[in-house]
C-alpha cells in the first residue's frame, strides 16, 4: 500500500490503530492472532495500541532498524526519503530500536533520531509539543473511537464499531437487548446483499459489503427483522456485569446456505431452470459453523463471542456437522423473514461482482423447504475471486517504496505461494479451504519466489545514544522536586492543622461576630518553596507533567488557549450530548417512516399489486429516505458548524489587559446645571 500526495489511510487490526501520511509506503510482512509485523519504506504511520497481551508481539520495520512495541500507548514513526534515517516519537507507551548491532529504549514522552544503516547515531531527547497537521488527525480520530456511543453497547475489539454512531441508531429491543437499526436508503434492503465475494485465505469465501460501516455487522454478531427493520446485535461489551468476557472472534460471513453443498443440487432460480446459490443471514443464538480447519474450542468462542448461545448446542452443531459430516434439519429463523435471503449466479459468486447488480427471483415457498448446509459451497476460486473484478491499476508506486529493504528483528514467514498453487491445493481439498499448517508446506516448497526485502537485524548490545542521559537526569530532579513539595505540603498540612486547632479554641469567642474575616497572622506564605507564583499556560501538556492528552484532539487538550481543564471538558461534554441528542431524534423520526413504509409494502402484498404498481411505491418510499437523509445531514453539519464556532469562541485569545486600569467615566451632567460655585 502507498498513499499518494495528500492522501492518508487508516487500518485497524485487533485493538490497534494504524494511520498512514501523505507519501508512505506501508506493507505487513506477518499477521496473525499474535504477530503484527509492519514494513515501513518511507513516510509517516501513527500507531496507538491500546492493548497488548503478553503472547503478542507488534514490530515496525524501517530501512535502518526494527522498532518493537513493548507496551499499549501511541507511538509516531518517520522515514525520510533518502531512507537513511528513522525519528521514533513514543508519546505514551515504551519501546526498542534495535539496528546496526545496539538497542535504545525510548520511554514515554521521548523523541529518538536514529542515522545511518551499519551502524546507527542515535540521539533520543525529550519530546517537543510541536504537532502537526497529521497528528491533529490522528488525535481527532482517536478522539472519535473514546467518545463513541456504540462503545456503550459493543466491544471495543470488534473492529469497525466507531463507524456505526453515523450511519445508524440504537434502540432497546425487549428480546435481544439494544440493537442498532442501519439508516439506508435502499428498499428492500437486507444484509449480505450489497457488496461482493472475495477468497481470502484461511477463511475462504469472504463477505465484502459496500456500505462505509460494514464491517463490524458483518463479521461479528447476528441480524434479526424487528418490526419489519433489519436490526444488528451485537458483541457484548467487557463492562457487562456477571457475564464472562470472551474476545470477539472475526468470522469472514455469519450466514447459512440454501441450497445444500454443492452448487449442482442448488436452489433454482428464476422459477426452474437456473441454477446458483443463496444465502441468509444468521439470527441470535444461532450457531456458525466454520468452513475452514479449525477446533472444537474454536467453534465455541466465534459463537459465544458474538452471540448469546450454549455451548452445548455449539458442541452438538460440530459434532454433527465438522466430525459426522451430516446436514442440520434445523429450521433457522431468518430463513423465512420476509425479504431474508438473497440469491445470485455462480459467476457472479465466484467473479467478485456486486451481488446487488445480479440479483435472481428466487420462490419463496421453495426457500422455505429447501435444504440448509451452515457451511459455504465447496468451489474453487478463480483470479478474480482473490484479486477482484475491477480493472487493473495503471499507477505505480515508485521502486525504492517497494525495493527498498528494511531491517527486521524477528524473521518474517515466506511470501504466501502463487494463486495457481493455491489453487490447485483447494481443488485437490474438494473446493474447501486448506489449512494453515498445509498452505505454509506449500510456501516453503515453492523457491521460485524471491524472498522479500529483508535484512535480519545482527544480536544487539544496550547503547548509549546521545543527550539521553541529560535529560533523563532532568526527569529525576523534576521528580525529586515534586517529591519536595510533597514533602513541604504535608509539612504546610501539619500547620494546618494546628491552625485549625487555634481556630477552634477561638470559635467561642467569635460566635457573636460571624461576619469578621478569619485572623491572616498564622496564614501560610504565599508562594511556598519550589513552587512558580503563575504556572505555565500550558502546563497540561508540560513534559514533565505526569499525565499526557496526546489521545484528544487539540480543541479538548486542557492548557490550550489559555483555558481551564474544566471549561474545556464541559464544552466537549455539551457537544457530545448534544450530538447524541439530535442522532436519537433523528432515529426515531426514522423508525415512524419505516413502519409507515412496512405497512405499505404488506398492504401490496396482500392485494398481490401488479408489478408496476409495486415499482412506483418502491420508487416513492426511496425518495422519501434519500430525503430524510439529506434532511438529516443538513441537520448535523448546521450542529457541527455551530459547535466549531463556539469552540472558535473558547480558544480565541483574550485582550490583554492594559497597564493602567482604566480612568473611570465621569458622570453626565444635566445641560441646565450649573457649577456649584455659579449663580
Amino acid at each position: 500500500m502507498r498513499t499518494d500526495n495528500d492522501a492518508r489511510a487508516e487500518l485497524h487490526i485487533g485493538s490497534a490503530a494504524i494511520r498512514l501520511s501523505s507519501n508512505t509506503g506501508f506493507s505487513f510482512l506477518n499477521l496473525d492472532d499474535r504477530m503484527a509485523q509492519i514494513r515501513i519504506t518511507e513516510g509517516t504511520i501513527n500507531v496507538r495500541v491500546r492493548r497488548l497481551e503478553n503472547d503478542e508481539s507488534f514490530e515496525i520495520d524501517t530501512p535502518n532498524l526494527a522498532f518493537s512495541v513493548l507496551r499499549p500507548g501511541n507511538y509516531k514513526i518517520d522515514v525520510n526519503e533518502a531512507g537513511d534515517t528513522t525519528v521514533v516519537v513514543v508519546r505514551d507507551g515504551e519501546g526498542e530500536v534495535t539496528g546496526g548491532g545496539s538497542a535504545y529504549t525510548v520511554h514515554p514522552r521521548e523523541i529518538g533520531t536514529f542515522a545511518g544503516t551499519d551502524q546507527l547515531d542515535a540521539d533520543i531527547q525529550r519530546s517537543r509539543n510541536d504537532d502537526d497537521d497529521f497528528d491533529h488527525w490522528c488525535g481527532d480520530r482517536d478522539h472519535r473511537e473514546d467518545r463513541s456511543q456504540s462503545s456503550r453497547y459493543v466491544s471495543s475489539d470488534v473492529i469497525g464499531y466507531e463507524d456505526l454512531d453515523e450511519y445508524g441508531g440504537w434502540r432497546p429491543v425487549p428480546e435481544y437487548g439494544t440493537v442498532w437499526f442501519p439508516h439506508t436508503t435502499i428498499v428492500g434492503w437486507a444484509p449480505y446483499r450489497y457488496g461482493h465475494w472475495v477468497w481470502i485465505s484461511p477463511w475462504g469465501w469472504t463477505w465484502v459489503d459496500d456500505a462505509p460501516w460494514g464491517f463490524a455487522p458483518f463479521h461479528y454478531g447476528r441480524w434479526v427483522v424487528v418490526g419489519g427493520v433489519w436490526g444488528w446485535v451485537p458483541c457484548a461489551p467487557r463492562t457487562v456485569v456477571g457475564v464472562a468476557y470472551v474476545r470477539p472472534v472475526y468470522a469472514p460471513a455469519l450466514v447459512a446456505w440454501v441450497g445444500g453443498p454443492h452448487f449442482s443440487v442448488g436452489v433454482g432460480i428464476g422459477g426452474g431452470g437456473g441454477v446458483g446459490v443463496a444465502w441468509f443471514p444468521l439470527a441470535p443464538r444461532e450457531v456458525y459453523v466454520p468452513s475452514y480447519r479449525v477446533s472444537r474450542t474454536y467453534v465455541t468462542n466465534v459463537n459465544v463471542s458474538n452471540t448469546t448461545v450454549n455451548t452445548t448446542v455449539v458442541n452438538n452443531y460440530y459434532n454433527t456437522v465438522v466430525v459426522n459430516k451430516q446436514v442440520t434439519n434445523i429450521k433457522y429463523v431468518n430463513q423465512t423473514a420476509p425479504n431474508a435471503v438473497t440469491a445470485t449466479s455462480r459467476e457472479t459468486f465466484t467473479s467478485a461482482r456486486p451481488v446487488g447488480h445480479d440479483m435472481m427471483k428466487i420462490d419463496r415457498r421453495e426457500i422455505e423447504s429447501a435444504q440448509v448446509n451452515p457451511t459455504t459451497p465447496t468451489v474453487a476460486p478463480q483470479q478474480r475471486s482473490v484479486v477482484g473484478g475491477g480493472a487493473p491499476v495503471a499507477a505505480r508506486p515508485p521502486a525504492r517504496f517497494q525495493e527498498r529493504p528494511v531491517v527486521a528483528k524477528t524473521a518474517p514467514p515466506p511470501p504466501p505461494a502463487p494463486f495457481v498453487k493455491q489453487q490447485q491445493e483447494i481443488q485437490a481439498n474438494g473446493g474447501r479451504p486448506v489449512g494453515v499448517s498445509q498452505m505454509r508446506r506449500a510456501q516453503v516448497e515453492d523457491t521460485r519466489q524471491a524472498p522479500p526485502n529483508v535484512k535480519i537485524a545482527p544480536p544487539a548490545q544496550p547503547g548509549t545514544p546521545r543527550n539521553v542521559q541529560n535529560d533523563r537526569r532532568d526527569v529525576q530532579n523534576d521528580r525529586r522536586d515534586v517529591r519536595n513539595d510533597r514533602r513541604d505540603a504535608q509539612n504546610n498540612q501539619g500547620n494546618a492543622q494546628n491552625n485549625q486547632g487555634n481556630v477552634q479554641n477561638n470559635q467561642g469567642n467569635v460566635q457573636n461576630n460571624n461576619n469578621r474575616p478569619p485572623s491572616m497572622n498564622n496564614s501560610a506564605p504565599a508562594n511556598p518553596p519550589n513552587r512558580t507564583a503563575n504556572p505555565p499556560a500550558n502546563a497540561g501538556n508540560a513534559p514533565g507533567n505526569s499525565k499526557v492528552y496526546n489521545d484528544r484532539p487539540p480543541s479538548s487538550r486542557p492548557g490550550d488557549s489559555g483555558r481551564s481543564n474544566n471549561v474545556d471538558q464541559r464544552v466537549d461534554q455539551k457537544h457530545q450530548q448534544e450530538l447524541e441528542q439530535l442522532r436519537l431524534k433523528q432515529d426515531q423520526e426514522r423508525q415512524r417512516v419505516e413502519q409507515k413504509q412496512v405497512q405499505e409494502q404488506q398492504k401490496i402484498q396482500q392485494k398481490n399489486t401488479e408489478d408496476s404498481r409495486r415499482q412506483q411505491v418502491e420508487q416513492k418510499q426511496q425518495q422519501q429516505l434519500q430525503q430524510l437523509e439529506q434532511k438529516h445531514e443538513q441537520q448535523q453539519q448546521k450542529l457541527e458548524q455551530k459547535q466549531q464556532q463556539t469552540r472558535q469562541q473558547q480558544e480565541r485569545p483574550k485582550d490583554k489587559p492594559a497597564n493602567k486600569p482604566p480612568k473611570e467615566k465621569e458622570k453626565e451632567k444635566p445641560k441646565d446645571e450649573k457649577p456649584p460655585h455659579q449663580k
